[in-house]
Parts: structure tokens; sequence; C-alpha cells
């Protein structure tokens, strides 16, 4: 494929729209020629597909519209080329039961003096391409207890680092503000971080990132697992900590609206959990046992440098009396609109 891609275009641009089906978790996209490069969303046209193949419609009444709302830089066909992170509408204008990020802008825009940030930790899980067995675990049996992979060298500690990197730097390129990486607990497992973004942001940075890591993944035949629990017994689960911070909390005496803010958010624990996950709370009540580094799903707790509490405060931000907290209850395949408009919801209204 390599071969081609350095053709000519002739003056036009591809454009790769992206849109969140209606499992609440899974990435859709398609391609649109353009007749010429375009440096806004509000240059692009809107487009539709058939939303009875993506659970967001029925045959009968299948259009479903998307709307292009961000764009970054497209890593993999680079040049003019771009990434289109949509909004999903039905035919009468409406936004789309499955469309979390029209509400979640309305609550960014109306808090936007208080400049909520948010930086999250994306962990996944690699697979070979079956999707059912980790990537590089033994064929018969598994890999020695947890313990050496943790931030881990050398290539009987971790495997995909190639993908890792490669994301990495298509991240960059794209223009997505990713801010780190690092090998995790479970053998297989990684996490990201991107941030800081401001309000509505976040979702769209995290999702175009989720998307080019998939993309970068295929190169590999590998695949991408964002479950909250993708192997069973004592194996770490994979969240999405979410840290967040408002004007006032990174000022000097912020611990003040740190604490104010995490009281707030443990009153509405329940109505967190629901929005923390694309079940319901279903599929992290498989990770949020109380046990590797995690709290019950049935209790709210927070503390400083505690990493088996809801919420943790990072020691530093307590010495310094400011900063950021960091709730470490969404799951991996969470919906960054969903948490960080409920967040804010909690902490701001």
């Amino acid at each position: 494929m390599s071969n081609f891609m350095d053709l000519d275009q002739n003056g036009k641009a591809q454009a790769f729209y992206i849109w969140i089906d209606g499992s609440g978790q899974n990435i859709r996209g398609k391609t649109k020629t353009l007749d010429h490069p375009v440096t806004s969303p509000d240059q692009l046209p809107e487009w539709n597909f058939d939303g009875s193949s993506t659970n967001q419609s029925t045959g009968e009444n299948s259009d479903v519209y998307i709307k292009p709302v961000s764009i970054f830089k497209d890593p993999f066909r680079r040049g003019d080329n771009i990434l289109v992170m949509c909004e999903c509408y039905a035919p009468d204008g409406s936004p789309h039961p499955t469309n979390k990020r029209h509400d979640c802008n309305k609550i960014m825009e109306k808090h936007k003096d208080q400049k909520p940030w948010f930086g999250i930790e994306q962990e996944y899980t690699l697979f070979d391409d079956t999707g059912k067995h980790p990537l590089g675990w033994p064929k018969n049996g598994f890999p020695g207890p947890q313990g050496p992979y943790y931030c881990g060298v050398g290539a009987n500690r971790v495997k995909g680092r190639k993908i890792v990197e490669a994301h990495y730097r298509a991240c960059l390129y794209a223009g997505v503000k990713i801010a780190g990486s690092n090998a995790e607990v479970m053998p297989s497992q990684w996490e990201y971080q991107v941030g800081p973004c401001e309000g509505i942001e976040m979702g769209d940075h995290l999702w175009v990132s989720r998307y080019i890591l998939a993309r970068v993944a295929e190169e590999f035949d590998v695949v991408v697992s964002f479950d909250p629990k993708p192997i069973p017994g004592d194996w770490n689960g994979a969240g999405c900590h979410t840290n967040i911070s408002t004007l006032a909390m990174r000022k000097e005496g912020g611990m003040e609206h740190i604490v104010n803010a995490i009281e707030k958010m443990g009153k509405k624990h329940d109505e967190h959990i629901a929005e923390y996950d694309p079940t319901n709370g279903a599929d992290n009540a498989r990770r949020l046992t109380g046990l590797h580094e995690t709290a019950s799903i049935h209790q709210f707790s927070y503390g400083v440098a505690n990493r088996g509490a809801s919420i943790r405060i990072p020691r530093q931000c307590e010495k310094d009396g400011y900063g950021y907290f960091e709730d470490r209850r969404p799951a991996s395949n969470c919906d960054p609109y969903a948490v960080t408009s409920r967040i804010v919801k909690s902490i701001c209204e």
C-alpha cells in the first residue's frame, strides 16, 4: 500500500469522518473526498450513514447524519488529509440519543468561566489478531505474577512497544494532546495520557486518540481492547482515570475547592458510576472490586496518594495546597463526553 501513498491527489484532500456507534464505545468511520484542503470543521459538509448497520436506527428509517465538530491531521494519509470528529443527529435535526457530545458541550459552555481542565489516563490491553489471547502471553498458561511489568523494559517484560511508540508519534503529528505513555501492571497492558484539555476538547482528543491507536494496531495485526477487566482473576483491570481541576483549584488556596468538589461528587456516587461505562456500571462492576488498586463500586472514598480510593488527591497537591484531583472510577471503555459532563455538573452547578 505504501507504494501508492505518495501519488499526487490533484489538489483534492481526503477527510476521514469518525463517529461513535450505538454501542457507546466503538468507533466507526468513512472517507469523503474534498475538492480542496480545509482548515476548520465549519468548512466541511454534513454527511450521513446507514444507522441500521451501527445499532443506531432501523432499516425502515436508516439515515443518521454526522456533523463535523473538530479536525486533526491524518497521520496515515498525511499531506492535506484530515481526521474529522463528528456528532450524530437524527433526520429531524435533533441530537441522536447516542450523541453524548451535544449535551457535554452545552454544559462546558455554561461553566467555561470556571475553566475546567481534564487529563485522562487511558489504559488498554493488546491482544493477538483473534482478539482472545493477550499479545505475547504463553499459548498454554499464564505469564509470571504482576510486579515486573509496570514501566518495564525488556522483551521478557513488555509486549507491543512498537505499537505504543507508533501511536505516540501519530498522535503528536495529528495534533492530539498526548502527554505520556507507560507499560502497565498487567503484561500486554499499556496506558497513555491525554491532556491537559479544557472543556469539550477532552472528549474530542481522547476519541481521536483511540481511533489512531486502533488504526496503528491494524498495521501489526493486533487488536486493542478497552474492556475494563479483560482477564478475570488476579490481574489488574483497565481504567480511564480522570484528572480534574478548575481555575479556583489551580490557584493558591485551591485545596479547599478541591475538597468541596470531591464531597459534592461523593453525594452523587451512583449517578457517576452510571455514566462511567457504556453499560450503566455493569462493566465497571467487574473492575471496581476493592482489589487491584481500585475502590469498591458500592462505596465512595477519597484520600491523599491512595490508589485504593475512589478519588485520589496527589501528594504534591496536598503539599502545595492547590492543584487537581484524580477520579479513579471511570472505566477504560467510558465515553469521555459522559464522564467530563457528569463531573462538571456535580462540581460546578
